[in-house]
């Protein structure tokens, strides 16, 4: 069983087509699995729905409580992409043992439909879940990285390793 927290992010937002914003309104996750066809055994749970720029200590607290508690050893988390290196870092520094977790999110909301990266991360996150070993890992772009060796390109919108200088 695959333990997956949702915690917003551009993943879930919706648009409103007649002020043109970004909000929250409810999870695309269960949708997404449907869609996707999935049949990895998994249980969902939302902790927030917040864009990553608001997610402070309070959120960390939450997201790092919930990873403690649960009783699987494979964690997928949606995350906002502004602030998901830095939640990496929160729970690697926690020192959660014998847990793999899998962070991952999307540049374009899964609602603008076939343009949004959120299947695509969704899907690369739950295969590199299931594989890879305890620790805390980003995956976006059909990658996978150690939490201290990536980070967001804010030119480019693509997750990049960072170089060993």
């Amino acid at each position: 069983m695959i333990q997956v927290f949702i915690t917003g992010g551009t993943f879930d937002k919706d648009y409103n087509y007649l002020t043109g914003e970004l909000y929250f309104k409810d999870t695309h996750l269960k949708e997404m699995f449907e869609r996707g066809r999935s049949k990895v055994d998994i249980d969902i749970k939302t902790l927030m729905m917040v864009d990553s720029l608001e997610i402070g200590e309070h959120e960390h607290s939450i997201i790092e409580y919930n990873c403690r508690k649960t009783i699987y050893n494979r964690i997928l988390i949606t995350h906002g992409t502004d602030r998901m290196v830095e939640t990496a870092k929160v729970l690697a520094q926690a020192n959660i043992e014998g847990k793999t977790i899998v962070l991952t999110g999307a540049m374009i909301p899964y609602a603008f439909g076939m343009s949004s990266d959120g299947f695509f991360n969704l899907g690369s996150a739950l295969a590199f879940v299931q594989v890879l070993p305890p620790g805390v890992y980003v995956v976006m772009n059909g990658r996978y990285f150690d939490w201290d060796k990536v980070r967001k390109n804010r030119v480019t919108g693509v997750f990049e390793e960072l170089s060993a200088d």
